[in-house]
């Protein structure tokens, strides 16, 4: 890019200097990073990691540095440049999904290509027969045809149940009329639909010979292959910019009574009998909850990332950003002379933001077991076993509603602890937190979500409760961690903390006691209020909010502290257990992360009279004396996320520290300084002329 601005040459920061400080910083460190690193992504998906960001990082297709620079329309230019460029490089190297996910993450946009491999294939391969992926899964593949997924209404989003657009089956012609009867039936935000998409699968309301059987979803063309019009009957139209993601064409689209074949209709759980109507029913009604289940665990992997970006940034800016001079510990440099206070080691500081590091490290090991129980979950249900759907559906709604939720709050966090600079987009954090909000909505509201979870919660507490030997449950612990708690505080209600020292809190049996009876004792007094004291299930919501909230915190405590304890056949987690050194500092990761969890949530915990008042402030304490513990590893740390410069698009998070240089570098290279302007109120018309 052209610099409008000449910067002096000779200037420089005032000293210390932002690289000096980082090496500083990573000499501190009391392990090896690149171990923690191997952990993190293992061996093959490291060699993945390093031969796709080459690539990426080589091809001028994907040169960002005019990124922040760009209206909605140039925007959107880059992004089919980027999507075209991309699918190229899928058929050159032959990749697979594993290399396809590093090479979207690399390039961190939001593409019109993005609904059709996230969700338009994902439900053809989960949804279609054998005969339909071969009509239209093969040429999705090869990007023959382009996808999206309709489902959100212009009058209905969580409430998939009340959609309004129709799928009528008419036995005649044995086709289904798709059709929208209203303007609220406009399928609103539908990724990849304004612009890009040729077809779509729609989610209708299923109608045949009269009955409603909810929706089903539709395989529907919608333009012309050949022109790429609309095809007739059928009103689209992107819905215009966004508070982020404006690099995608969300879009709306209307049906006037379109027909299409009974074929279209998915249908590997449920079908239509040509010519009767007659409906066939899945096997489990909730076997179409299986692709929402995969997306959502794809969803909390992602978050383990963003949280990890986040982090990134802001640590590495606060270990070079110095602001006052601290007058109880003078820094001083090699010369003698005292220079301001690297804001890093303010204690407010380190606690805004090393919790942000342990949320990465605590959902890092809690997708990897939701991705193990999904595969687990597909492994059974091939021979007929749906056991695991109900457990793995709620854990994975709840789930995604708090961690996603988490990662927003902290990226806000890490921004404003950016202090003014953050507020720049060349601090990484603007485009990046705009693009990653409409993660609390898609796949559901964060808050409905919760509803899934709470339901399944309080039916396992009432048939254990119910049931004349609820011991017969026993058996189903070890799989079902929630029956676990469940027996566990039927069988001692009145549990109390042990702790009596700061440094007692640290001991993970009293954590782990401490979140179940926190979360069972939530659910036994939500039921207690519904079924005994006959209160209406709206009149709950904030307290069904809260047993959802505890239940998924808990399973982040407990995967957390099953990987540091538990052997795994998982290599990257046997390197863990193989190196005291990277043990010792995850455990105080561990410990962080579950004591601050603890603390922002503490009156659930009095509430329950698991602890007492002083038992609440030496948690406190010890969460403090954590935050002192882990600050010398605190930018290895997340240098051991190994997130490129490239990705994090960041002047205050590069690995070099150059924070200063770079921001009025990047500041040379704005348009606006490469025009000459007339601000005389005087001439009517403005004027702009090239700068000399």
């Amino acid at each position: 890019m052209v610099s409008y601005v000449k910067i002096p040459s000779h200037l420089k920061p005032s000293d210390p200097q932002g690289p000096d400080l980082l090496t500083q910083e990573r000499n501190l460190a009391s392990f090896d990073v690149k171990e923690l690193t191997l952990v993190l992504y293992g061996i093959k998906d490291l060699e993945r990691y390093h031969t796709i960001l080459k690539i990426i990082e080589n091809d001028p297709v994907f040169d960002k540095s005019n990124i922040y620079f760009m209206g909605r329309n140039e925007l959107f230019e880059h992004a089919i440049k980027k999507e075209k460029r991309l699918v190229q490089l899928i058929r050159e190297n032959k990749w697979k999904v594993e290399e396809l996910q590093f090479a979207e993450w690399f390039l961190d946009m939001p593409g019109p290509f993005g609904a059709h491999r996230g969700m338009f294939i994902p439900t053809l391969i989960g949804q279609g027969t054998k005969e339909q992926k071969e009509k239209f899964l093969v040429p999705a593949l090869n990007y023959q045809i382009i996808g999206c997924y309709a489902q959100t209404e212009l009058g209905h989003g969580s409430n998939v149940k009340g959609l309004e657009t129709t799928a009528i089956y008419i036995p005649e012609t044995d086709e289904f009329e798709i059709h929208s009867p209203y303007l609220t039936a406009s399928k609103w935000w539908v990724g990849g639909l304004g612009k890009t998409a040729n077809h779509a699968i729609v989610m209708a309301q299923l109608i045949s010979n009269g009955k409603n059987y909810g929706p089903h979803p539709f395989v529907v063309q919608i333009r012309d292959m050949k022109t790429h019009l609309p095809l007739p009957s059928i009103t689209i139209g992107d819905i215009g910019p966004k508070f982020g993601f404006n690099s995608t064409d969300n879009g709306f689209i209307l049906f006037e009574h379109v027909r299409i074949p009974r074929f279209n209709m998915l249908s590997k759980f449920s079908q239509i009998k040509k010519g009767t109507g007659e409906y066939i029913n899945p096997p489990n009604q909730k076997l179409s909850y299986g692709t929402m289940v995969l997306v959502r665990a794809i969803i909390i992997s992602g978050v383990r990332v963003t949280l990890a970006r986040a982090a990134t940034i802001a640590i590495r800016y606060s270990a070079v950003r110095r602001q006052f001079i601290d007058k109880d510990e003078p820094k001083k440099l090699e010369d003698g002379s005292i220079v301001e206070t690297s804001i890093l080691d303010y204690t407010m500081q380190q606690y805004r933001l090393f919790p942000v590091i342990a949320q990465s490290y605590a959902c890092f090991f809690t997708a990897k077991m939701m991705v193990n129980l999904y595969t687990e979950y597909t492994k059974q249900s091939s021979s007929g076993d749906y056991s695991l759907l109900a457990d793995l559906h709620a854990s994975s709604s709840g789930l995604k509603s708090l961690t996603t939720t988490m990662a927003v709050d902290s990226i806000e966090d890490c921004r404003r602890a950016c202090g003014g600079h953050g507020y720049s987009s060349f601090s990484g954090f603007v485009k990046f937190y705009q693009d990653y909000l409409p993660n609390t909505t898609w796949e559901g509201d964060n808050y409905i979500l919760t509803h899934q979870t709470a339901r399944y919660l309080l039916k396992t507490f009432r048939q254990v409760t119910s049931h004349k030997n609820p011991e017969i449950y026993a058996s189903q612990s070890n799989k079902n961690p929630t029956i676990s708690y469940i027996l566990q505080y039927l069988n001692e209600p009145n549990q109390k903390c042990t702790a009596i020292t700061p440094s007692d809190f640290n001991n993970h049996e009293i954590q782990l006691r401490a979140f179940k009876h926190r979360v069972a004792f939530l659910i036994a007094n939500v039921v207690d209020q519904i079924d005994n004291q006959k209160k209406s299930w709206n009149s709950m919501l904030v307290e069904i909010n809260r047993i959802s909230r505890a239940h998924c915190q808990y399973l982040l405590v407990q995967n957390f502290i099953t990987a540091l304890h538990q052997p795994s056949e998982d290599e990257s987690l046997r390197m863990l257990h193989n190196s005291p050194a990277l043990k010792e500092v995850m455990t105080s990761i561990c410990n962080l992360f579950v004591l601050h969890t603890m603390e922002k949530d503490i009156g659930d915990f009095l509430e329950s009279e698991y602890l007492t008042t002083p038992q609440a402030r030496l948690l406190r304490i010890q969460v403090y004396n954590l935050l002192k513990e882990i600050r010398p590893n605190a930018v290895s740390l997340v240098d051991a996320f190994l997130i490129p410069d490239s990705l994090l698009c960041s002047a205050l998070g590069r690995y070099d520290g150059k924070v200063y240089e770079t921001m009025i570098d990047w500041a040379s290279k704005e348009p606006l300084n490469g025009m000459t302007l007339d601000f005389n109120p005087n001439n009517d018309t403005f004027i702009r002329k090239a700068k000399l």
